[in-house]
Protein backbone atom coordinates (compact mmCIF):
# COMPACT_ATOMS: atom_id res chain seq x y z
CA UNK A 1 0.00 0.00 0.00
CA UNK A 2 1.40 3.35 -0.96
CA UNK A 3 1.99 6.31 1.74
CA UNK A 4 -0.64 8.68 1.14
CA UNK A 5 0.17 12.38 1.20
CA UNK A 6 1.04 14.69 4.23
CA UNK A 7 -2.43 16.81 3.58
CA UNK A 8 -4.13 13.27 3.56
CA UNK A 9 -2.45 12.42 6.96
CA UNK A 10 -3.21 15.39 8.52
CA UNK A 11 -6.89 15.11 7.93
CA UNK A 12 -6.92 11.59 9.12
CA UNK A 13 -4.88 12.62 12.41
CA UNK A 14 -7.97 14.78 12.88
CA UNK A 15 -10.58 12.47 11.91
CA UNK A 16 -8.73 10.09 14.28
CA UNK A 17 -8.70 12.41 17.31
CA UNK A 18 -12.29 13.87 17.06
CA UNK A 19 -13.36 10.24 17.22
CA UNK A 20 -11.21 10.15 20.63
CA UNK A 21 -12.13 12.98 21.91
CA UNK A 22 -15.74 12.54 21.13
CA UNK A 23 -15.39 8.73 22.84
CA UNK A 24 -13.82 10.14 25.78
CA UNK A 25 -16.25 12.98 26.89
CA UNK A 26 -19.53 10.47 26.34
CA UNK A 27 -17.12 8.16 28.61
CA UNK A 28 -16.75 10.82 30.86
CA UNK A 29 -20.41 12.28 30.85
CA UNK A 30 -21.91 8.77 31.24
CA UNK A 31 -19.36 7.23 34.12
CA UNK A 32 -17.84 10.33 35.78
CA UNK A 33 -21.09 12.55 36.10
CA UNK A 34 -24.20 11.14 35.73
CA UNK A 35 -22.96 7.08 35.80
CA UNK A 36 -25.66 5.77 38.47
CA UNK A 37 -28.21 8.12 37.97
CA UNK A 38 -28.15 6.56 34.46
CA UNK A 39 -27.59 2.85 35.70
CA UNK A 40 -30.98 3.76 38.04
CA UNK A 41 -33.20 5.23 35.28
CA UNK A 42 -31.86 1.77 32.92
CA UNK A 43 -33.25 -0.22 35.32
CA UNK A 44 -36.72 1.83 36.73
CA UNK A 45 -39.29 -0.56 35.67
CA UNK A 46 -41.39 2.32 36.18
CA UNK A 47 -39.99 4.24 33.29
CA UNK A 48 -41.20 3.39 29.73
CA UNK A 49 -39.18 0.82 28.48
CA UNK A 50 -38.62 2.83 24.95
CA UNK A 51 -37.62 5.90 26.63
CA UNK A 52 -34.79 4.29 29.06
CA UNK A 53 -33.74 2.06 25.76
CA UNK A 54 -33.76 5.33 23.62
CA UNK A 55 -32.31 7.21 26.00
CA UNK A 56 -29.57 4.63 26.94
CA UNK A 57 -28.85 3.21 23.84
CA UNK A 58 -28.48 6.68 21.87
CA UNK A 59 -26.50 8.77 24.55
CA UNK A 60 -24.30 5.90 26.21
CA UNK A 61 -23.89 2.97 23.55
CA UNK A 62 -24.52 5.47 20.33
CA UNK A 63 -22.20 8.43 22.31
CA UNK A 64 -19.18 5.36 22.68
CA UNK A 65 -19.75 3.79 19.21
CA UNK A 66 -21.19 6.14 16.77
CA UNK A 67 -21.46 9.55 17.52
CA UNK A 68 -17.72 10.31 16.32
CA UNK A 69 -17.79 8.31 13.32
CA UNK A 70 -20.73 10.14 12.69
CA UNK A 71 -19.28 13.52 13.60
CA UNK A 72 -16.42 12.62 11.32
CA UNK A 73 -18.69 11.81 8.22
CA UNK A 74 -20.79 15.11 8.37
CA UNK A 75 -17.42 17.27 8.55
CA UNK A 76 -15.68 15.23 5.84
CA UNK A 77 -19.09 14.78 3.71
CA UNK A 78 -17.89 10.96 3.66
CA UNK A 79 -20.48 8.32 3.36
CA UNK A 80 -20.89 5.21 5.12
CA UNK A 81 -21.06 3.09 1.92
CA UNK A 82 -17.38 4.08 1.14
CA UNK A 83 -15.95 2.07 4.02
CA UNK A 84 -17.24 -1.36 2.58
CA UNK A 85 -21.32 -1.29 3.16
CA UNK A 86 -21.67 -2.70 -0.35
CA UNK A 87 -22.63 -5.49 -2.05
CA UNK A 88 -19.32 -6.70 -3.73
CA UNK A 89 -18.27 -9.83 -1.91
CA UNK A 90 -20.86 -9.74 1.24
CA UNK A 91 -21.21 -13.76 1.05
CA UNK A 92 -17.51 -14.51 1.98
CA UNK A 93 -16.88 -11.40 3.93
CA UNK A 94 -19.88 -12.79 6.57
CA UNK A 95 -18.76 -16.36 6.96
CA UNK A 96 -15.08 -14.93 7.22
CA UNK A 97 -15.84 -12.77 10.03
CA UNK A 98 -17.94 -15.27 11.76
CA UNK A 99 -15.29 -18.03 11.44
CA UNK A 100 -13.15 -15.19 13.71
CA UNK A 101 -15.83 -15.97 16.35
CA UNK A 102 -15.01 -19.86 16.60
CA UNK A 103 -12.11 -19.42 19.08
CA UNK A 104 -13.80 -17.48 21.06
CA UNK A 105 -17.18 -19.23 21.24
CA UNK A 106 -15.18 -22.57 22.14
CA UNK A 107 -13.48 -20.38 25.21
CA UNK A 108 -17.12 -19.51 26.12
CA UNK A 109 -18.62 -22.89 25.61
CA UNK A 110 -15.73 -24.54 27.88
CA UNK A 111 -15.82 -22.07 30.41
CA UNK A 112 -19.81 -22.09 30.93
CA UNK A 113 -21.00 -18.85 29.49
CA UNK A 114 -22.85 -19.63 26.62
CA UNK A 115 -26.71 -19.46 26.91
CA UNK A 116 -29.65 -19.37 24.15
CA UNK A 117 -29.43 -17.89 21.12
CA UNK A 118 -30.78 -14.65 21.18
CA UNK A 119 -29.76 -11.30 19.83
CA UNK A 120 -28.57 -8.61 22.19
CA UNK A 121 -29.75 -10.86 25.03
CA UNK A 122 -26.59 -9.47 26.79
CA UNK A 123 -27.98 -6.20 26.42
CA UNK A 124 -29.25 -4.92 30.30
CA UNK A 125 -32.82 -3.57 28.66
CA UNK A 126 -33.62 -6.74 26.12
CA UNK A 127 -35.24 -9.33 28.19
CA UNK A 128 -37.90 -6.69 29.05
CA UNK A 129 -38.06 -5.13 26.02
CA UNK A 130 -39.15 -8.50 24.53
CA UNK A 131 -41.88 -8.90 27.32
CA UNK A 132 -43.57 -5.48 26.53
CA UNK A 133 -46.37 -4.06 24.42
CA UNK A 134 -46.39 -3.58 20.55
CA UNK A 135 -44.90 -1.04 19.41
CA UNK A 136 -42.83 -0.40 22.24
CA UNK A 137 -40.94 -3.66 22.11
CA UNK A 138 -40.70 -3.32 18.08
CA UNK A 139 -38.74 -0.16 18.50
CA UNK A 140 -36.90 -0.50 21.11
CA UNK A 141 -35.48 -3.48 19.47
CA UNK A 142 -34.17 -1.74 16.46
CA UNK A 143 -33.15 0.66 18.60
CA UNK A 144 -30.88 -1.95 20.50
CA UNK A 145 -29.74 -3.36 16.94
CA UNK A 146 -28.96 0.35 15.26
CA UNK A 147 -26.74 1.24 18.75
CA UNK A 148 -25.21 -2.38 19.83
CA UNK A 149 -25.40 -4.04 16.61
CA UNK A 150 -24.68 -1.78 13.64
CA UNK A 151 -22.72 1.11 15.18
CA UNK A 152 -21.00 -0.64 17.17
CA UNK A 153 -19.45 -3.09 14.41
CA UNK A 154 -19.41 -0.42 12.03
CA UNK A 155 -17.63 1.93 14.48
CA UNK A 156 -13.72 -0.63 14.19
CA UNK A 157 -14.46 -0.25 10.41
CA UNK A 158 -14.16 3.57 10.38
CA UNK A 159 -11.16 3.31 12.80
CA UNK A 160 -9.24 0.91 11.42
CA UNK A 161 -9.91 2.34 8.09
CA UNK A 162 -8.39 5.40 8.71
CA UNK A 163 -5.50 4.67 11.02
CA UNK A 164 -4.30 1.34 7.82
CA UNK A 165 -4.76 4.16 5.51
CA UNK A 166 -2.59 6.55 7.42
CA UNK A 167 -0.03 3.88 8.85
CA UNK A 168 -0.23 1.35 5.83
CA UNK A 169 1.13 -1.84 6.51
CA UNK A 170 3.39 -3.80 3.52
CA UNK A 171 2.59 -6.93 5.39
CA UNK A 172 -0.77 -8.43 3.89
CA UNK A 173 -2.50 -9.71 7.34
CA UNK A 174 0.12 -7.53 9.28
CA UNK A 175 -2.60 -4.22 9.91
CA UNK A 176 -1.91 -1.04 12.37
CA UNK A 177 -5.60 -0.21 12.42
CA UNK A 178 -6.70 -3.79 13.24
CA UNK A 179 -4.68 -3.96 15.89
CA UNK A 180 -5.20 -0.77 17.75
CA UNK A 181 -8.86 -1.65 17.06
CA UNK A 182 -8.55 -5.31 19.10
CA UNK A 183 -6.50 -3.37 22.03
CA UNK A 184 -9.30 -0.91 21.97
CA UNK A 185 -11.73 -3.67 22.03
CA UNK A 186 -9.89 -4.99 24.89
CA UNK A 187 -9.76 -2.28 27.08
CA UNK A 188 -13.57 -1.11 26.81
CA UNK A 189 -14.90 -4.23 27.43
CA UNK A 190 -12.36 -4.75 30.63
CA UNK A 191 -11.16 -8.19 29.04
CA UNK A 192 -7.96 -7.67 31.09
CA UNK A 193 -6.37 -9.55 33.23
CA UNK A 194 -3.38 -11.69 34.16
CA UNK A 195 -5.33 -15.26 35.27
CA UNK A 196 -4.80 -17.80 32.58
CA UNK A 197 -9.01 -17.93 31.71
CA UNK A 198 -8.26 -13.84 31.17
CA UNK A 199 -4.94 -14.06 29.05
CA UNK A 200 -7.40 -16.25 26.92
CA UNK A 201 -10.08 -14.49 26.68
CA UNK A 202 -7.87 -11.54 25.61
CA UNK A 203 -6.28 -13.77 23.08
CA UNK A 204 -10.14 -14.89 21.66
CA UNK A 205 -10.91 -10.74 21.47
CA UNK A 206 -7.95 -9.91 19.63
CA UNK A 207 -8.63 -13.15 17.03
CA UNK A 208 -12.23 -12.09 16.54
CA UNK A 209 -11.50 -8.15 16.04
CA UNK A 210 -8.83 -8.40 14.10
CA UNK A 211 -9.61 -11.21 12.48
CA UNK A 212 -12.80 -9.41 11.49
CA UNK A 213 -11.37 -6.09 10.44
CA UNK A 214 -8.72 -8.53 7.93
CA UNK A 215 -11.63 -9.93 6.28
CA UNK A 216 -12.89 -6.39 5.54
CA UNK A 217 -9.63 -5.11 4.57
CA UNK A 218 -8.97 -8.44 2.16
CA UNK A 219 -12.76 -8.55 0.71
CA UNK A 220 -13.20 -4.64 1.04
CA UNK A 221 -16.83 -5.50 2.58
CA UNK A 222 -17.53 -4.51 5.89
CA UNK A 223 -20.87 -6.35 6.57
CA UNK A 224 -19.16 -8.83 8.12
CA UNK A 225 -17.93 -6.64 11.06
CA UNK A 226 -21.67 -5.82 11.31
CA UNK A 227 -23.60 -8.74 11.43
CA UNK A 228 -21.14 -10.39 14.09
CA UNK A 229 -22.46 -7.50 16.39
CA UNK A 230 -25.74 -8.71 15.17
CA UNK A 231 -25.60 -12.45 15.47
CA UNK A 232 -22.64 -13.38 17.66
CA UNK A 233 -21.64 -10.59 20.05
CA UNK A 234 -23.92 -9.98 23.21
CA UNK A 235 -25.77 -12.84 21.56
CA UNK A 236 -24.56 -15.88 23.36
Amino acid sequence: MSECSKERKKQLSVDLWIIAITMVAVLVLVVGVSGSRLNNFAYDQTKNILLRVAVIGICCQYGLAGLGITIVSLIRKEKFTQFGLTKKNIVPAVLLSLACCIPDFIYCLISGQVHAWCPFWDVNTTREVLTSAFPYNVIAYIITAICWGFFEGFNYVVIRDKISEMHPSKYRFWDWGAFVCAIMCILVHGAVGVSPEALIEMVTTIILIYGMLIVRKETGNAWGCVVIFFVYWNAL
